[in-house]
């Protein structure tokens, strides 16, 4: 059954549409969920050496979990997402009774635009009890609204937010930093207090008035430390006003972040397999194995040989 009421632990969901990755990690006894995309199941679907469509694919992975399974809608218009969605849940639900919809919170591309036709989708889905994930949040304020609109999950996108802020601050992926690298918010505080400094040195009223206005600060991205500080942030505002809706932090890079989350309380994190291996891994626990093999006696073994 799906589950979209708050939990008594820290629910892990897998961020793959590779089945075989799928099963592994649930073998672990791990796994809670999954989330994936079209352009993920495609990819997969399209390297398999058999002639697999993808919806039978798709039953495949809502079979696998008794968790939830997010799929996703294709369209920018509320009334097509609010169609695609009542299609993608006739045809999968009923495999496992776990479909929830991946709405994006705002399908905008362009200034112009309408920005409120995912908020529209996921109300009007709720309504009709179909569970929705709103997707793509960057900020606190889309979190809010989402949950405000009935929202069963809220998915902020951690590893895009802190690019988003290393690209604004000069850097680039791939010269500067590695995405998969850690994001350090405390250094990023460090940063804004030296550029408050330097901007503080004329005419009082005018240099704060700047600050207010962002101006020399803009490409520190003020309003968030990282994409950790926005899951903080959804978090206090959710336990402030009670809302049910469910966070996962998605957009996971490496396992720190993946601490970090769980720390700060977010209900859900849905990571990629790489990172749920790293998890596991430590050099003194290695070391540890190496040393405990070392100290069995021949006569501990023999207990095993009767």
């Amino acid at each position: 059954m799906c589950q979209t009421e708050r939990g008594d632990r820290v629910k892990i969901f897998i961020d793959t549409a590779k089945l075989e990755e799928i099963k592994e990690a649930n073998s672990w006894g791990i796994i809670d969920g999954v989330t994936t995309n079209p352009s993920l199941i495609k990819k997969t679907v399209d390297s398999l050496d058999k002639n697999v469509s993808i919806e039978k694919y798709i039953e495949q992975i809502c079979r696998e979990v008794d968790g939830p399974v997010s799929l996703e809608v294709k369209s920018q218009g509320a009334q097509k997402m609010i169609e695609e969605a009542k299609k993608l849940y006739d045809l999968f639900n009923h495999v496992n009774d776990n479909v929830v919809i991946k709405i994006p919170v705002n399908t905008a591309m362009e200034d112009d635009q309408e920005n409120y036709e995912g908020i529209k989708a996921i109300k009007i889905l709720e309504e009709r009890g179909i569970p929705t994930n709103a997707t793509l949040i960057m900020s606190p304020n889309q979190a809010w609204l989402a949950a405000k609109a009935g929202a069963a999950y809220v998915s902020p996108f951690l590893g895009r937010i802190d690019d988003y802020i290393r690209n604004n601050m000069g850097l680039k992926a791939g010269e500067d930093f590695d995405k998969e690298s850690y994001f350090d918010e405390d250094l990023l505080e460090r940063i804004r207090s030296e550029k408050a400094r330097e901007i503080i040195k004329g005419d009082i009223k005018e240099d704060i008035g700047r600050i207010y206005l962002n101006e020399g600060l803009t490409s520190l991205s003020a309003e968030v430390k990282s994409g950790v500080d926005v899951v903080r942030k959804i978090k206090r505002i959710f336990e402030n006003y009670q809302f049910k809706t469910e966070i996962i932090a998605a957009s996971i890079r490496n396992a720190r972040q993946a601490m970090e989350v769980a720390e700060i309380g977010a209900e859900i994190s849905t990571i990629p397999f790489d990172i749920i291996t790293q998890m596991i891994k430590h050099y003194k626990t290695q070391e540890g194995m190496k040393n405990f093999t070392k100290d069995i006696i021949p006569e501990y073994d023999a207990l095993f040989k009767k």
